[in-house]
C-alpha cells in the first residue's frame, strides 16, 4: 500500500514545499474569489471573503451604473418608455377614453393593467428607469466636476519634446532673443483668450474649457429637469370644468367636472380664485380650402383673486391662459348649449335650462342628453323620470339633403333632433354615469301613433308633444355657447424650462466648442540664431486647428520675424503643416 503524503500548514496559512509537490489527494479549503484572493479556512476567513466579494460586486455595479454608456442607454430607455404614454389612453389625462378602450379591447385590458400601461408615468418600471437615470447622472457628474475643477486650477501641460510630431506644426529662425519670442507669444495667446504660461524654454497654452463646462451643464440640466418633473408630478393638480355663458366657477374640488392631483398634493394648496364666463366668441373661415377653420377663439372672463378680490376682466385665448398665482386657466374646447324647456301633462315647467352638447366632429355636430330627475309626474300622477337623447347641428344641410351632420361650425341653420324616454334614468343606483350620455337600460321609449319610436327634428321655437298627454319638450330660440377650461397648478415648471434652456446651451457648447493646445518653443541654435517652433493639438477632431495655428503664427512672426537670408526668396513666412488639409 502506498503512503499518503499529508499536507501541512504553516503559521502564515501556506503549505510546506514538500506538501505542494505531493500528488496525494487533499481536502481543499481555499475558495477562489471573483475579485482576487482566496477564502481562508474558518469563520473569519468566510467573513472576510464574503465582505470582499460583496464590496467588489457593489463597486462593479456602481462603475457600470455611473458610466456614460449606461447614462445614455437609460436616457434612450426613458424616451422609449414614454411612447406608450402617448399612444395609450392614460387615467391621469382622460379616464373616459380609458374606459372606452377597456370596452373596445377586453383581451388587451388585463395585459395592460398588469403592465401599468394606463398609468405609464407612475408605473414601477417607468419610475425605476427614472431613478436609475437620476443616480447615473449624479455618479457621472460628481467625479467629472472635481476633475474639471482640478484642470481649471492647474496649468496647461508643458511642451512635448518632439513638437514636429503634432498634427499642426511650423518652425522658423529669427534674430529675436528666445525670451523676446516667448514674451511675444504669451501676449498673443493671452490676447486670444488662451490660458498660457511659460515652462522652461517654451510657452504652453490651452483654450476651449467651455466644452467640458457645456458637457457638465448639459448633464446637470438633465438632473434639474428630472427633479422638476418629479416634483411637479408629486405636487401638481389638474382639473377640467365646462362652463356655459353666464355661469361661473370657484376653484374648489367640488366645482370640477374631473380633478386629478399628485400624491403629495393637498386641497389647501389650491389657489383661491373664481371667474365667470361672460361671453364666448368664435369666427370661422367662410370659404376656401380652410373653410370652417377657427379665426377667432376667445372667452371673455370676469375673475376675482382670493375670496373678496376685486373684479377684473380678461380675454382667454388658445395658448394664452389666465394666470393667477401658481395656477393657469387654459381654454381647451367649446360647443353649444341649446336652451330646452320640458313641461308635464298639465303644462307645468319641470325643466328649463341650457343643455351642453359635446362635439363629435370639426363642424360641431354634437350629442347630449336632457335628464329630468325631479318634479315630473306621468298622466296618472305617479312620479317618474324623463330623458331625451339629443343631436344638435349648428348648420343643417336641409331636409332631404343628408343626415344630422353639421355643414359648418357657426350657427347658420341650427336644428335639434330629440327622442323621448320615460322610466328610471339610473342616477339613484349609486353608480356614477356620464351626464352627457343617456343610460336607457331602465327606460322605455315614447311611441308615436304608428307605434314607431317618437323622434323629431326641431327648429328654434318648435315643440315636440309627448303621447297620451305626457308633456312636451321645446327647443327655445336662445342658444348659448359653452367653453371648457383646464385649470393647471404644477410647481417647478420654471425650473423645468430653465433646465431645458441650459441643456440646449450646454449641448451646443459641447458639440461646437473645440478644446485645443498650443505650444511655442524658442531656443538658441548652434549658430546663435533663435529657432522658433509652434505646434497645435486638438483634444478632439477640428478642421480649424491648422488655420487657427496659422493665424497665431502670423501674429508671433510679426513680432519675431524670420532672420534675413542671402536670398530673400529663401525666407518666406512660415505656415503650419496641415493647413491645406
Amino acid at each position: 500500500m502506498s503512503e499518503t503524503t499529508t499536507e501541512t500548514t504553516d503559521e502564515a496559512g501556506g503549505t510546506e514545499p514538500h506538501a505542494r509537490l505531493s500528488t496525494a489527494p487533499v481536502e481543499s479549503t481555499a475558495v477562489p474569489g471573483s475579485f482576487g484572493g482566496r477564502r481562508a479556512p474558518g469563520p473569519w476567513g468566510w467573513i472576510t471573503w464574503t465582505g470582499r466579494e460583496v464590496l467588489g460586486w457593489v463597486r462593479w455595479f456602481w462603475r457600470q451604473l455611473t458610466s456614460m454608456r449606461t447614462a445614455l442607454l437609460l436616457l434612450l430607455l426613458l424616451s422609449l418608455a414614454a411612447v406608450p404614454g402617448s399612444l395609450i389612453p392614460q387615467n391621469g389625462v382622460d379616464p373616459m377614453k380609458v374606459e372606452d378602450f377597456r370596452e373596445a379591447n377586453p383581451k388587451l385590458t388585463p395585459v395592460y393593467d398588469a403592465l401599468g400601461m394606463f398609468d405609464v408615468y407612475s408605473s414601477v418600471w417607468f419610475s425605476a428607469i427614472y431613478i436609475l437615470l437620476f443616480v447615473s447622472l449624479i455618479g457621472c457628474i460628481v467625479p467629472r466636476t472635481w476633475q474639471f475643477v482640478g484642470q481649471l486650477r492647474g496649468r496647461p501641460p508643458g511642451a512635448p519634446r518632439r513638437l514636429d510630431r503634432m498634427p499642426a506644426y511650423t518652425t522658423w529662425r529669427t534674430t529675436a532673443a528666445p525670451e523676446e519670442v516667448r514674451e511675444a507669444a504669451l501676449g498673443v495667446l493671452r490676447k486670444r483668450r488662451f490660458r498660457s504660461h511659460a515652462v522652461d524654454d517654451a510657452v504652453a497654452a490651452e483654450k476651449g474649457y467651455l466644452r467640458e463646462l457645456g458637457n457638465l451643464a448639459f448633464h446637470l440640466a438633465l438632473i434639474v429637469m428630472l427633479i422638476a418633473f418629479g416634483w411637479g408630478e408629486l405636487y401638481k393638480s389638474e382639473g377640467n370644468k365646462l362652463i356655459v355663458e353666464g355661469d361661473g366657477f370657484a376653484n374648489t374640488p367640488v366645482q370640477y367636472d374631473d380633478f386629478r392631483s399628485g400624491s403629495l398634493f393637498s386641497y389647501d394648496d389650491l389657489e383661491p380664485f373664481s371667474f365667470d364666463l361672460d361671453d364666448f366668441r368664435a369666427t370661422y373661415a367662410e370659404s376656401g380650402p380652410n373653410r370652417g377653420t377657427p379665426r377667432t377663439y376667445e372667452a371673455a372672463l370676469t375673475y376675482r383673486e382670493g375670496v373678496d378680490g376685486a373684479e377684473r376682466k380678461k380675454v382667454v385665448e388658445v395658448n394664452e391662459p389666465l394666470e393667477i398665482g401658481g395656477s393657469k386657466v387654459y381654454l381647451t374646447s367649446h360647443g353649444y348649449a341649446p336652451v330646452v324647456t320640458v313641461r308635464d301633462g298639465k303644462g307645468e315647467i319641470v325643466y328649463s335650462q341650457p343643455v351642453p352638447m359635446l362635439p363629435i366632429d370639426q363642424n360641431i355636430t354634437s350629442q347630449g342628453a336632457v335628464k329630468v330627475l325631479d318634479g315630473y309626474r306621468d298622466p296618472e300622477g305617479e312620479e317618474e323620470q324623463l330623458a331625451f337623447s339629443a343631436v344638435f347641428v349648428p348648420t343643417f344641410a336641409g331636409k332631404g339633403s343628408g343626415t344630422m351632420f353639421s355643414q359648418f361650425p357657426a350657427l347658420e341653420f341650427p336644428v335639434l333632433a330629440v327622442a323621448g324616454y320615460h322610466g328610471s334614468v339610473g342616477v339613484d343606483s349609486g353608480i356614477p354615469q356620464n351626464v352627457y350620455q343617456l343610460d336607457d337600460r331602465k327606460m322605455k321609449q315614447f311611441k308615436d301613433e304608428n307605434g314607431d319610436t317618437l323622434r323629431k327634428m326641431l327648429l328654434p321655437g318648435e315643440t315636440m308633444e309627448l303621447p297620451d298627454g305626457a308633456g312636451s319638450i321645446t327647443f327655445e330660440k336662445e342658444i348659448k355657447e359653452w367653453a371648457n377650461f383646464q385649470v393647471v397648478q404644477q410647481p417647478a415648471g420654471g425650473w423645468a424650462l430653465g433646465g431645458s434652456v441650459v441643456a440646449i446651451a450646454g449641448l451646443s457648447g459641447s458639440l461646437f466648442i473645440q478644446r485645443r493646445r498650443v505650444w511655442v518653443r524658442a531656443r538658441s541654435g548652434d549658430d546663435g540664431v533663435t529657432v522658433v517652433e509652434m505646434a497645435g493639438l486638438g483634444r478632439s477632431e477640428s478642421a480649424r486647428l491648422p488655420q487657427e495655428l496659422g493665424e497665431l503664427v502670423g501674429l508671433v512672426h510679426d513680432r519675431a520675424p524670420t532672420a534675413p537670408a542671402a536670398d530673400p526668396e529663401d525666407s518666406p513666412v512660415p505656415s503650419p503643416e496641415g493647413a491645406d488639409k
